[in-house]
């Protein structure tokens, strides 16, 4: 008979603690779901501001009548939502159901502002700048061009993210983070490029304000355009901030998973920052009237039929609109 030697059992990975009276046990713990203590007043404060901006975004998409501006709403509302649930998971750790729900918002809320800030360039070229092109193409197909690409990161980042917010599985993760990662990577190109067009039209656009050219809207014109810069430049914060986090590892030896600190800082902070100074200087204080907004297909179609010039495609009438 073949003699087998007993091994010795393999030590757990990690231990049940017992939480305390608000739920938390320490990160190494099987059953810890956050890497730090969450703070109750602190997540509380930026869902009370970002509810106060969010209602004002509502407000002035009403008032403005820039239908649009529904997207800069749902990201703001994605954001007072998250903390909501932040703030309610403070009291309440062990309930994981607010942990996977208030990460994946977080993750995916700025990409809103972020498609907000393309359509309203894409706008101002069609409004200001008629029957010109940046980087080669009409306001129309910028527009359609980088709201597609940041469609595109959404998907990524939400594939990514549910991975990483709704396993314990330590493999699972790290594929959550490499795919979360290249769906950031994504934003941020497409985010640097947009802001050499933002660049491109500003200069444009002082040019016109110089030489007295530009009656539209003059006044504020120009704090719109810096507004937009000011937000793209804190957009690019955030991002580089979740590549610089995700880049340590998913794990307690990331020093940022373990700091509320950082995520509340450089996440949520510039975002905030972002949809408040919209609040101050929004679009529709410049885009106003019909010629603000690009006309509909069907509008189109029927002034390219009143001048004989049916049938155009609408790549075709792109081009010739500047629309």
């Amino acid at each position: 008979m073949e003699s087998t030697t007993p091994t010795a059992p393999s030590e757990p990975e990690c231990t049940t603690a017992v939480p305390d009276a608000n739920g938390y046990v320490p990160p190494t713990a099987c059953n810890a779901n956050y890497g730090f203590y969450p703070s109750w007043g602190w997540n509380l404060a930026f869902a009370v501001f970002f509810g106060i901006t969010t209602l004002i975004h509502l407000v002035q998409m009403f008032v403005y009548r820039k239908w649009f501006s529904w997207v800069v709403v749902m990201g703001s509302l994605w954001e007072l939502l998250c903390f909501v649930f932040r703030t309610i998971g403070a009291r309440d750790q062990q309930n994981q159901d607010y942990v996977i729900v208030s990460t994946l918002l977080f993750l995916l809320a700025p990409l809103w502002i972020n498609a907000f800030v393309y359509m309203i360039v894409a706008r101002l070229v069609h409004f200001l700048l008629p029957n010109e092109r940046v980087l080669s193409m009409s306001p129309r197909w910028l527009a359609k061009i980088f709201v597609t690409a940041d469609v595109a990161s959404f998907l990524i980042q939400a594939v990514g993210g549910a991975m990483l917010a709704s396993t314990e599985n330590s493999d699972i993760k790290i594929t959550g983070q490499r795919i979360y990662m290249g769906g950031i990577g994504v934003q941020l190109f497409f985010v640097l490029v947009f802001a050499v067009v933002t660049v491109v039209l500003f200069r444009r656009l002082e040019r016109k304000i110089n030489n007295g050219t530009l009656a539209r809207s003059r006044s504020w014109v120009r704090p719109l355009v810096l507004v937009l810069i000011a937000v793209i430049l804190l957009i690019v914060v955030r991002v580089i901030f979740r590549l610089v986090e995700f880049g340590g590892g998913v794990s307690e030896a990331n020093p940022i998973l373990t700091n509320e600190a950082y995520v509340l800082g450089l996440d949520a902070l510039p975002m905030l920052i972002a949809l408040i100074i919209l609040n101050v200087v929004h679009p529709g204080l410049v885009l106003k009237g019909p010629e603000s907004s690009f006309p509909r297909g069907w509008k189109r179609r029927s002034r390219a039929k009143s001048e004989g010039t049916e049938p155009l495609s609408d790549f075709e009438l792109g081009h010739r609109d500047g629309a």
